[in-house]
């Protein structure tokens, strides 16, 4: 077998396709495998860098390929997307993992363990069914103003309006429609309690991690947010800074800067959406009740949603917190609040 020092593993559902140079950058194997092959063929290799694209199955392969001796670096789709040369095919995409693995200044995902893959998996399910549900929800209201029965939007509405419709045997309803209805409004309460059984789990596993604990410390940081943060940052070292890790989430400015004028824009929203919503989501619940608070975070936040718009201070906010808990993590700290500086006299 060849010597080869970079692997780019482009990888699919059932082919995976593989390009390796030495360490003069020479070509040395460009080949496709088969998905029953590839451990034995990695097997056969002696320890080299691996670079692939972190998506479906990269966390799974990752872990499989460290254990036989190899160093698995995961990068983002859109940071190889550069190096590709010609066409899109998987050849091409193989060498372009190969020729970004091995640029000195490129940002790695860390590989996730089972464990937090499988909390992962919990908050999309539970996605799925809040998403299930809004979806159920505006269907019944189409339905009903299909019939010039309207109902006010919000699950918790026609959770009341919807039981007092079906009651009511002169609002005009055909016996058909109100059979429809009524086995909607079943489902709907099925999925809430699905909902509530996520919420559950979510809330053991949170009591259960130690860093999630610590995590829950920071207000508007919940079992939810806290569970997400600890599975989706993986190895905390792999960011640089706090302040790296709230750009790897989208909450910074997009800049579009020349000629020495710094141009500041709309935050970039790259990455992990769901994470974000939950950190934006738990600054704004904290904006509410900040006026009540005298801590220096608290003071700074005030400040700042007074002299701009409230949405401004509440990406500002979140971002603050996914600092901080990149910094409780990567540390091993406790959260310690500080008071805020006396005014001077």
């Amino acid at each position: 077998m060849k010597t080869m020092t970079r692997i780019g593993l482009d990888i699919a559902k059932q082919v995976l396709q593989v390009h390796g140079v030495d360490e003069h950058g020479v070509v040395r194997i460009r080949k496709t495998l088969a998905r029953a092959q590839v451990l034995e063929f990695f097997a056969q290799l002696p320890p080299c860098t691996v670079g692939m694209e972190a998506c479906a199955g990269a966390h799974y392969w990752g872990r499989e390929l460290t254990w036989l001796g190899h160093t698995v670096k995961l990068m983002a789709a859109q940071f190889v997307t550069p190096y590709r040369k010609r066409g899109k095919n998987d050849a091409n995409d193989a060498e372009a993992i190969c020729e970004a693995v091995g640029r000195p200044n490129m940002p790695f995902v860390a590989i996730k363990t089972e464990e937090q893959q499988a909390v992962l998996m919990v908050h999309r399910a539970r996605s799925l069914v809040v998403a299930n549900r809004t979806a159920q929800v505006n269907q019944i209201r189409g339905l009903l103003g299909e019939f010039g029965l309207t109902v006010p939007q919000g699950v918790a509405s026609l959770r009341t309006h919807l039981p007092r419709l079906l009651e009511d045997a002169e609002n005009g309803l055909p016996m058909l429609a109100h059979e429809v209805l009524a086995g909607l409004l079943t489902q709907l309460h099925t999925l809430d309690q699905d909902i509530a059984q996520y919420d559950a789990k979510i809330r053991a596993l949170a009591q259960a991690s130690e860093p999630a604990r610590r995590l829950m410390q920071v207000a508007a940081i919940g079992p939810q947010t806290a569970t997400a943060l600890v599975a989706s940052m993986g190895d905390p070292h792999v960011f640089q800074s706090g302040r790296n890790y709230a750009a790897s989430l989208g909450l910074i400015p997009r800049q579009h800067s020349s000629g020495g004028k710094n141009r500041l824009g709309a935050i970039t929203k790259q990455r992990d959406r769901y994470l974000r919503t939950l950190l934006v989501h738990g600054a704004r619940a904290y904006l509410r009740v900040v006026d009540k608070k005298t801590d220096a975070k608290s003071v700074w936040a005030r400040q700042l949603k007074e002299r701009r718009h409230v949405n401004v201070a509440a990406v500002a906010l979140a971002a603050k917190h996914a600092r901080i808990a990149w910094a409780m993590l990567a540390r091993g700290t406790e959260y310690r609040t500080e008071s805020a500086p006396e005014a001077a006299a």
